[in-house]
């Protein structure tokens, strides 16, 4: 028996017989490693090769295991449950404000500037304040929690989309907002066709601004700072506006 526990479990520090004195005692603290050794050798001994966990049964009654079903939800109660109608009218809502994708310029150009610019329709006034505000119709503000989350080259696409929009509409407080937070994304040294992107911009601003009559309009200011980051910031000093 003792030969094939060894088998299972070999010995790590196999111990021979040790030299001890003969007023060895094993009930007192060891005094020389050879008794420490014995010590050992004679606690093993005592040790069964089996050990039988003892478990009350009485102790498993009062922890039962709690089965949870993962099939479904709740059904709702009478009259709480939403109609068909509502729950499509909400996936089309949910829809419509989630970023487009990278290449969707037309997309982009709606989630921006809204859908009353990009239609030129009139907004549609809610018929209860308690809607809120409906950027799908006035455009989603440039915020923190969007432009975060776009990496260079969604910058890039959508800031030549926008150009581009520069380019055939009118400049508008909510196109301004948009093009200041791009280029407040974009990473130096910039990419080659970032590079050429934000001068192509520079100029269609200075291509507005000659066609503004009032000096004081905010258009004005707003081109000119952007001119200005473009021409100071980003070094393309031959594009910034000289002190006249």
């Amino acid at each position: 028996m003792e030969s094939a526990v060894e088998e299972l479990m070999p010995r790590l520090l196999p111990v021979g017989d040790c030299d001890l004195a003969e007023d060895f005692d094993p009930t007192v603290p060891p005094r020389t490693p050879q008794e420490y050794l014995k010590r050992v050798q004679i606690e093993a001994a005592k040790c069964p090769d089996v050990v039988v966990a003892q478990i009350d049964p009485k102790k498993l009654k009062k922890k039962q295991t709690v089965n949870i079903s993962l099939s479904g939800c709740q059904p709702a109660p009478v009259g709480f449950s939403p109609t068909l109608k509502w729950q499509r009218e909400q996936v089309a809502h949910f829809s419509a404000i989630r970023q487009p994708r990278p290449d969707d310029e037309e997309g982009w150009k709606k989630f921006c500037l809204g859908e009353k610019l990009y239609l030129e329709t009139a907004v549609q006034v809610p018929s209860d304040d308690s809607e809120g505000i409906d950027y799908v119709q006035i455009g989603f503000p440039p915020f923190l929690s969007i432009v975060s989350r776009m990496n260079q080259a969604t910058v890039t696409a959508v800031l030549e989309y926008l150009t581009n929009w520069l380019a055939a509409k009118e400049f508008t407080t909510e196109l301004g907002r948009w093009l200041y937070a791009l280029l407040a994304c974009l990473e130096k040294p910039l990419l080659p066709e970032a590079h050429s992107l934000i001068r192509q911009l520079a100029r269609q601003c200075s291509e507005v601004r000659v066609l503004e009559e009032n000096k004081n309009d905010e258009k004005v200011s707003a081109l000119n700072l952007i001119i200005c980051l473009v021409g100071r910031y980003f070094d393309q000093h031959d594009l910034a506006d000289e002190e006249t």
